[in-house]
């Protein structure tokens, strides 16, 4: 099964609406980033992707918490060639006008390569 991740941070307590807007965000730029790639030449993407496309795209939220461990994981995702869209809010409506990284959306990807990385994060 191929699938997209979405990873949020539990401990800033973002309002639902926020949290919808934020994994919103995190879907967008990772699909535009690997759709990039595909488009680029790189034939196994292009095929994970209209793979994810074409059965349902399916996509999954997990949590963890705390900056550190978000930049940890989005790091490790990146060293290894898959895409990581690390995503940072402005601060306009929430986290009293501090930019801060609330959520990456990662690449579709198969269970069994995606799950070595985020398997272990509760469901949001």
């Amino acid at each position: 099964m191929v699938k997209m991740m979405i990873v949020m941070r539990r401990d800033l307590h973002m309002r639902k609406g926020k949290i919808a807007a934020q994994a919103g965000h995190a879907c967008v730029e990772a699909l535009l980033r690997v759709q990039e790639k595909a488009h680029s030449g790189d034939g196994e993407r292009e095929a994970r992707l209209k793979d994810w496309l074409d059965t349902g795209e399916a996509k999954v939220c997990v949590y963890l918490d705390g900056e550190e461990a978000l930049l940890e994981l989005h790091e490790s995702l990146e060293a290894h060639g898959w895409i990581s869209a690390l995503i940072q809010d402005a601060g306009h409506t929430e986290f009293h006008g501090e930019p801060t990284f609330t959520c990456l959306g990662i690449e579709p990807l198969e269970s069994e390569i995606v799950d070595a990385y985020t398997g272990e994060l509760p469901l949001y």
